[in-house]
């Protein structure tokens, strides 16, 4: 909702205290207004505090009327001026418009003339006012057509940043986001603050500060509280921050902070930054549909893991990922023994159901921000993120032990057991790149099988 303005405020410029003390009585009750006996007074009181009407007598002592318009032309541009003349200084009107002026009055000054031509100036005056801040609407509403080619929750909150702080006029801004379905890709974007502003707020923020979404998803204020003083701390000016939150409709969530360094967001401004949360709001839940289109692409039909197309993407993703923070990242390649003869003595419909079964195993194993797949056929992946060769190897043990103790359902009412060979690489002891990952994971599981299954072997032992 757009907050309502202040009163308008006129500055009443007058020699003859009878003119001045008419025009105060008379514009009282619309507009706040302040005298001056000259135009001296009147660029001092524009100084103090901006006006919005300038009511200016032609004749008076020191700066006469035109001479004040043109001060007031060119120290005060978007004040509005109208001036008072005497019947025979219309020529004096007519040199007063073409420099600027809206309109003029003829003295002596009738009350109606007066209230007329305040209001037709002030009623102008808010037109133009309205025409610009629908023009600014249009251009953010242009501009935010870029949001809906985005398709990744990281890429609209980074462009939607760029166009909240644009919109509300700013410079300096930063947005964190949320993301519960992949804790790992929580993330937080800075625009316009340096790298040693921008080190200890990304760190404030990370640390379990992040800013809650309310419910009500309204944009506020704040020129105090905790965010505040963070950004105080880590020296980054700032007067006033304001907070935009940006929900998609299921998961995604965050939110674009908003910098000013002085004074505070007037309402045009968080009108036009709500207009490109909206935007992203609408992207991210674009970028939602889209992520459940293509898991359903890359999900495994039997056992509803992900599937091989699916890993390679993952892993390409976390070696970057890995590499960008410098964090360890391994990978665990499973291999059930001996599982054809499953599906030789006991149908191909046992030996899928048993792969199901065997997922669910699988993914108890491991956290929520790894990812398991199917590879083919009996061989599955996990992608550790996070995990050094060590814990990597206390996972695959964990699995092995799972698997190994776990009844399998055959027909009948039976059931069965089975045994898995695994192998582990860990970036970037053992590879640096995707290909070299999965080759030395695949090959300690066959340096498993050759030892006799039903065990765990490393990279590092080959």
């Amino acid at each position: 909702m757009v907050e309502a303005g202040p009163r308008p405020r006129i500055l009443v410029v007058d020699d003859s205290r009878y003119y001045r003390e008419l025009a105060k009585d008379v514009l009282a009750s619309r507009a706040a207004v302040e005298c001056c006996a000259d135009g001296r007074q009147a660029l001092a009181a524009l100084e103090r505090e901006p006006a919005d009407l300038v009511l200016s007598d032609l004749s008076m002592p020191g700066l006469s009327g035109l001479d004040l318009l043109a001060r007031v032309q060119r120290e005060h541009p978007g004040t509005d001026f109208i001036l008072v003349t005497a019947h025979a200084s219309v020529d004096s009107a007519v040199e007063a418009l073409r420099m600027g002026a809206v309109d003029y009055l003829q003295k002596p000054v009738r009350a109606s003339d007066l209230i007329l031509v305040t209001e037709r100036t002030m009623a102008r005056r808010g037109l133009l006012a309205e025409n610009r801040r629908l023009r600014d609407e249009v251009m953010v509403f242009e501009a935010c057509k870029t949001l809906t080619s985005c398709l990744e929750p990281e890429d609209v909150f980074a462009v939607g940043l760029d166009l909240a702080v644009q919109a509300a006029g700013a410079t300096t801004g930063f947005c964190t986001y949320s993301r519960p379905s992949r804790p790992a890709a929580d993330g937080f974007h800075a625009r316009g603050l340096s790298d040693s502003h921008e080190a200890p707020l990304r760190e404030y923020l990370m640390r379990g500060k992040r800013l809650a979404l309310e419910e009500d998803d309204e944009p506020s204020r704040q020129s105090e509280g905790p965010l505040v003083d963070a950004l105080r701390e880590a020296q980054i000016p700032v007067e006033e921050v304001l907070l935009v939150p940006v929900r998609g409709s299921e998961t995604e969530s965050g939110y674009f902070c908003i910098i000013s360094p002085e004074g505070a967001f007037g309402g045009a401004s968080v009108e036009r930054a709500s207009i490109v949360a909206g935007f992203a709001a609408v992207a991210l839940q674009n970028a939602e549909r889209f992520r459940r289109a293509r898991e359903r692409a890359f999900v495994d039909d039997v056992t509803e893991l992900y599937n091989a197309r699916y890993l390679l993407e993952a892993i390409e993703r976390e070696v970057r990922r890995a590499e960008r923070y410098g964090n360890a990242l391994s990978l665990v390649f499973l291999d059930l023994d001996r599982f054809k003869l499953v599906n030789d003595r006991h149908g191909h419909l046992v030996g899928s159901g048993a792969l199901r079964q065997l997922s669910q195993v699988l993914l108890q194993c491991v956290r929520t921000v790894d990812t398991v797949a199917r590879y083919g056929g009996d061989e599955f992946t996990m992608v550790l993120v996070d995990t050094d060769e060590d814990v990597a190897r206390t996972i695959a043990e964990r699995i092995r032990t799972a698997v190994e103790s776990t009844p399998f359902e055959a027909s009948g009412g039976e059931t069965l057991h089975v045994t898995c060979s695994l192998g582990i690489a860990t970036y970037p002891s053992h590879g640096s790149t995707r290909e070299e990952l999965l080759d030395a994971a695949d090959k300690a599981m066959y340096r498993a099988k050759s030892e006799g299954r039903n065990r765990v072997c490393s990279a590092s032992d080959l």
